[in-house]
């Protein structure tokens, strides 16, 4: 390439988008470069069974400043999941059902007692680092602060898929406080925390979020654009593709997920915390499926054990005769999202008599520029590992939900990390660099 950009990009989700936006407002010649044929990494609004279904990332809320600021910024709107008639769930003996509230509020205390020195623990929930109590919890288990809980049986059942649905993997090596991170994040309210998980999507879907913040930055965007490596050097950072393709740049932000990040060639090496992190890897590796039922169904959620192939499930649409459902599980390779007679099984746990019709979905942890859903830690990961991954690299600076302070695996994260990277180069960056080599 005869371009030398002042800053090149890699990765088209909402950290690579935000961090460009802001560099080319001021005044930086950027390029992105995506391995995708897309923009929005791990979201992506795509036409399935007739109906445009997010397949990744999907809720926001106004607890999330910077994706609130965003909407707010573009005019985009809100879009409620519907309110749930009904619920079913699994006691640990049997299915039952009932009303939400009656749901809700076997979840409420144990969340509670769980969730309660979630304040203490973040009186600073944005600045997770500064906590010195976060320090003596890492190595602690969710687990087995559950197990510990003065509650009945039939409420550990529920809260340990609850929790599971969360992490979107399994939670035996959860760390604790990144339960505690997220209640913290509403006002130590779990309620909320949950509301903002699951209730409110962005109208035209995630695709208009993203398409408003590219649309708003002069860039070049290089797609299916497969980057394998990173060189940093004194004089500026070269990027290369799979082809061979150099880009150069004085300053590059890295915004792949963390599970990716070994199909990338890095250069200088990168330090031993920061490799210890990429082997030791998220929670986040479950899967989500989309699927339809015969006929309009009142609408439910449903919350059955924590190690079955799909543990929740939240009723979406109404269209042309059927009932347009979301199913979660722990462990992608346990489901696969488009075998309808898997998904049936899995569905007919906790809704018996139910048909599903179809099934569809995208595995992200088998994708290879993603690897992970959303990013949840493991035990150590906070004190550990957090703060080497958002050390620059030379020229090489780093941005994704994964190492954001606030709320990390959604796209506020990814928004928050993408602004903060790019501050970090504008305050380093004088002047743009020459245009043309």
């Amino acid at each position: 390439m005869d371009t030398v950009y002042d800053v090149i990009v890699v990765g088209a989700g909402f950290a690579g988008l935000t961090a460009a936006r802001e560099l080319a407002h001021a005044g930086r010649r950027v390029a992105i470069v995506e391995g995708r044929d897309r923009i929005g990494g791990r979201t992506w609004l795509a036409p399935r069974l007739g109906l445009d279904l997010e397949l990744g990332g999907t809720w926001v809320h106004w607890t999330q400043p910077y994706v609130w600021a965003e909407l707010h910024r573009y005019g985009i709107g809100l879009a409620p999941s519907p309110i749930p008639q009904r619920a079913f769930w699994w006691n640990g003996r049997e299915v039952v059902h009932g009303e939400p509230d009656e749901l809700l509020e076997l979840l409420d205390r144990p969340n509670e007692l769980l969730t309660l020195q979630s304040r203490d623990v973040f009186p600073q929930p944005f600045a997770p680092l500064a906590s010195t109590t976060a320090v003596d919890l890492d190595e602690e288990t969710l687990a087995a602060h559950i197990a510990e809980l003065p509650i009945t049986a039939e409420q550990r059942s529920l809260l340990e898929s609850f929790w599971t649905l969360n992490f979107n993997g399994r939670i035996a090596d959860a760390a604790f406080t990144q339960a505690l991170r997220w209640v913290a994040l509403t006002n130590g309210d779990w309620k909320v925390n949950f509301e903002a998980c699951a209730t409110y999507k962005i109208t035209g879907g995630t695709k208009a979020l993203a398409d408003a913040i590219a649309g708003d930055a002069d860039v070049d965007v290089f797609l299916n654009t497969d980057v394998r490596g990173i060189r940093s050097e004194d004089a500026g950072a070269v990027v290369t593709d799979a082809t061979g393709r150099e880009f150069r740049a004085a300053q590059v932000v890295l915004t792949v997920p963390l599970h990716a990040l070994h199909r990338i060639d890095v250069s200088p090496a990168v330090p031993a915390a920061r490799a210890q992190a990429v082997a030791r890897g998220q929670l986040g590796v479950g899967a989500k499926v989309w699927f339809t039922v015969a006929g309009e169904l009142p609408h439910f959620v449903a919350l059955g054990a924590a190690e079955w192939p799909l543990n929740f499930f939240q009723s979406e649409y109404h269209h042309d005769g059927k009932t347009y459902v979301i199913g979660f599980g722990p462990d992608a390779h346990a489901i696969h999202p488009t075998d309808r007679a898997a998904v049936q099984h899995a569905v007919r746990r906790l809704l018996p008599g139910v048909t599903v019709l179809e099934a569809t979905g995208h595995s992200w942890v088998d994708d290879e520029f993603a690897g992970e859903t959303w990013p949840m830690h493991r035990t150590g990961y906070l004190t550990e590992s957090l703060a080497a991954l958002q050390q620059p690299l030379g020229r090489i600076h780093f941005a994704g939900s994964d190492i954001a302070d606030g709320w990390g695996g959604f796209i506020d994260g990814a928004i928050e990390s993408g602004m903060t990277a790019a501050r970090r180069i504008l305050s380093g960056i004088p002047e743009p660099v020459a245009a043309t080599a």
